[in-house]
Order: structure tokens, then C-alpha cells, then sequence
């Protein structure tokens, strides 16, 4: 018997979101599965928040595209932020899940078809350094670099920094999200080569309204990138 043929014997492969047996390393069993609200079908083509249409081809806007002016010209999400969509998140950002980034690099991949291209450089979501001694990692990081070892393409992890220590985003308002992050996030001094002329694809963990995102999008622009994508594990719908 091989050595991977006795670990599953011995720790055999455990669900994701519960202590429930499935048949391979790192999958959901089926009632998490039904519990895990992957988005599929049409979508905002900005935001990648689920529209009503079963054509996942169609070029469509949610209400809140059509009337704000999104920095970045395309966007997806793999997950809803709800149910456990919102567990998982929670548990990557908090809970010291890191296992968590290799699934969601799959989930993520699925989402970003339709965005990358040969030459799209990944760039993850900064903290600031003081967060980061905090939590010790950053997840956005984390799954950047999941996606781009699947999707081969470069990734720089530090390609982004966030300069300003922001107050949490927790109970603002659209404006109020969009204010705290002004001038927050910069390309790192050292990085301003790579951005010249690339197709950046940033990756977060969640949208809410997008002003996290729209600074980081902002920075590379100022540093002259051509185009800029964003991802997200998780969309935070308002019906949701």
C-alpha cells in the first residue's frame, strides 16, 4: 500500500464545511454544496453580481453599473456572501482556514474565464502592514496565488500597498466606504515596471461597494496599465 493510500486510511477526506467524509481532499459534501451559493448563469459584466437570465454569454449591467462609474472594465465573482459563501470568507479571513485557498482557487478560476488573457498579470488587494502583523497573512494573497499557479499566469503578491492605515469599512455608507479608502492603496515603489502597458487582474475576497477595489484599480491606472479586471471570492448582493 503507497504512503497517500495509507494517510486516507487514516485521515480520510473530511468536507470543507463540516466533518461530514466525501471522496476526495478539499471538496464539499452535498449538503454543503446546496448550502454554498456559487454563482453561474448571467451576471453584471462589471461586478459580477447574479442578473435574471440563464445566458451566461450575454453582456449585461446591474442597476448600480449603469448609474456608477466603475474604474475597472470587467469583473466576476465566485460566491454570493451569504449562507455558507459567507462562513467560508469568514473563516479564510479570521478563522486561520488557509486550506481554504485552494478550493477557492478552482472556484476562481471558473469565475475568471471569460477575463484572462496571455499576459494578464495578478495582483492581490494589500493590507496594511499593521493588519497584517495582526492576522499574519493576507488572504487575497492567498488566492491570488492559488489562482495563478491554475491559471499560469504571473502573479506578484506585492505589486500593491496599502499606505494609509484605514478604519475598518464595517457600518459605512456607499460614500463614507469610498472616502475612507481615498489615496490609501499605491503601487510599490519597486513594482511601477511591471504594471506598464499589462492587463492587471486584481483579486480580493469580498465586494461590497467596490471602493476597495476601485482604489486599487485607480493605483495601477496612475501607474500605466492598459486595462484593469477584478475578482472576488464573494459578492455581497443586496436581496441576498
Amino acid at each position: 500500500m503507497g504512503l497517500q493510500a495509507m494517510l486516507r486510511l487514516v485521515y480520510p477526506p473530511q468536507c470543507l464545511g463540516c466533518d461530514e467524509l466525501v471522496t476526495s481532499d478539499f471538496g464539499l459534501c452535498g449538503r454543503c454544496w446546496r448550502e454554498t451559493p456559487f454563482i453561474a448563469g448571467l451576471v453584471c459584466d462589471t461586478c459580477g453580481i447574479p442578473l435574471p437570465g440563464d445566458n451566461a454569454d450575454e453582456v449585461a449591467h446591474c442597476d448600480d453599473c449603469l448609474t456608477l462609474t466603475r474604474p475597472w472594465v470587467q469583473g466576476r465573482a465566485a460566491l454570493l456572501y451569504k449562507d455558507n459563501g459567507r462562513k467560508m470568507v469568514l473563516q479564510l479571513k479570521h478563522g486561520d482556514r488557509l486550506d481554504l485557498a485552494k478550493p477557492a482557487g478552482k472556484w476562481l478560476m471558473r469565475a475568471a474565464m471569460p477575463m484572462l488573457r496571455p499576459d494578464t498579470l495578478l495582483a492581490p488587494v494589500p493590507l496594511h502592514w499593521f493588519r497584517m502583523l495582526r492576522r499574519r497573512y493576507n488572504q487575497s494573497a492567498l488566492l491570488a496565488a492559488s489562482l495563478g499557479r491554475l491559471a499560469g499566469v504571473e502573479h506578484c503578491p506585492d505589486l500593491l500597498i496599502r499606505h494609509k492605515r484605514t478604519p475598518s469599512q464595517e457600518g459605512r455608507d456607499r460614500h463614507a466606504r469610498f472616502e475612507n479608502l481615498q489615496d490609501a492603496i499605491r503601487i510599490h515603489p519597486r513594482r511601477g515596471a511591471k504594471v506598464k502597458g499589462r492587463q492587471i487582474l486584481l483579486v480580493d475576497d469580498v465586494m461590497t461597494s467596490g471602493a476597495t477595489l476601485a482604489a486599487a484599480t485607480d493605483a495601477c491606472l496612475a501607474a500605466g496599465a492598459t486595462e484593469v479586471r477584478v475578482l472576488v471570492l464573494a459578492r455581497v448582493a443586496k436581496d441576498a
